[in-house]
């Protein structure tokens, strides 16, 4: 199939964006952002999405940019995943996140896909969202009234939809650097390699002592959005850093999962099963990662 039609508009800056926004708002004009494209050229294509109006943001000016603040990386919304890929500054300061980028898609979708419009986009099926949550990552966005900062847990609310307005774009991602001695681990599950995962696990897990600390862990594409898994992390701060804590905090948080999605290639117990062994996967190779 192809795109029914609209209009298309390409401002040069974050602010001109805006403005398009809020006039198409005032007019009732449905009106979508277009970042990268590789999520939403395919539902324009099969007309899932029908906006009467799209903003392209690759001319905009000042949205690619990688650095670090303070401790704090921030990434441009309009940064392809390739650049995160291919950051020094990533690769040492924030290994999780360059592992999960790692895992989107293939290379043509890498180069082409930018970093914001995964976070945007909210697909459950993401890594971004999980690897957010864990990180307690930031989103700055900006809209009529000026910037904004949203944290993780707030940005993204259900199934592709995020807590921004209808005026506002998505500017820039912010995450700290992972502290000394904290490991790490990300694994999915998909049918084939590079297809949206039909379960996956993130997670960061900090030892001292042989005892776990502060574990955050997040499980992606079983839910409407990336979840923590809260019941998991308390069976693990304070118990040994061992196979039989693992082993319980993950069969644990796989419990505690309320009503996983059913579809035709997995069902609900599968993917509960899956979060399970991978939670229980990812804990073994984090602890190995922080030195334990």
């Amino acid at each position: 199939m192809k795109p029914a039609s609209f209009d298309y508009y390409s401002p040069a800056s974050a602010d001109e964006a805006v403005a398009l926004l809020q006039k198409f708002e005032d007019d009732g004009v449905d009106a979508k952002i277009v970042a990268g494209g590789q999520s939403l050229m395919p539902m324009l294509a099969m007309r899932v999405a029908r906006p009467e109006a799209l903003i392209d943001l690759r001319r905009a000016v000042g949205l690619d940019h990688i650095g670090e603040n303070n401790g704090v990386i921030a990434v441009g919304a309009m940064a392809s995943k390739s650049a995160a890929e291919e950051s020094p500054l990533i690769r040492a300061k924030q290994p999780l996140f360059h592992a999960a980028t790692r895992l989107v898609g293939h290379r043509q979708i890498r180069n082409r896909g930018s970093v914001g419009g995964s976070f945007a986009h909210a697909d459950p099926a993401s890594e971004y969202p999980a690897v957010a949550l864990v990180l307690g990552m930031e989103m700055k966005v900006l809209g009529p009234s000026g910037p904004r900062l949203i944290p993780a847990d707030e940005f993204f609310v259900t199934y592709m939809t995020t807590s921004m307005e209808s005026t506002e774009i998505l500017t820039e991602v912010r995450m700290p650097a992972l502290p000394a001695g904290t490991g790490w681990a990300i694994q999915e599950f998909a049918r084939r390699n590079g297809d949206l995962a039909l379960a996956g696990v993130a997670l960061t897990l900090p030892v001292a002592g042989g005892k776990c600390g502060d574990v955050r862990i997040a499980a992606f594409g079983v839910n409407a959005t990336a979840v923590r898994l809260t019941i998991a992390e308390e069976a693990l701060r304070g118990q040994p850093a061992d196979q039989t804590s693992f082993a319980r905090a993950a069969a644990a948080g796989a419990q505690a999962l309320e009503e996983p999605m059913t579809c035709l290639h997995a069902s609900a117990e599968y993917r509960r099963h899956l979060v399970q062994t991978l939670t229980a996967r990812c804990l073994a190779e984090a602890a190995g990662r922080s030195g334990h």
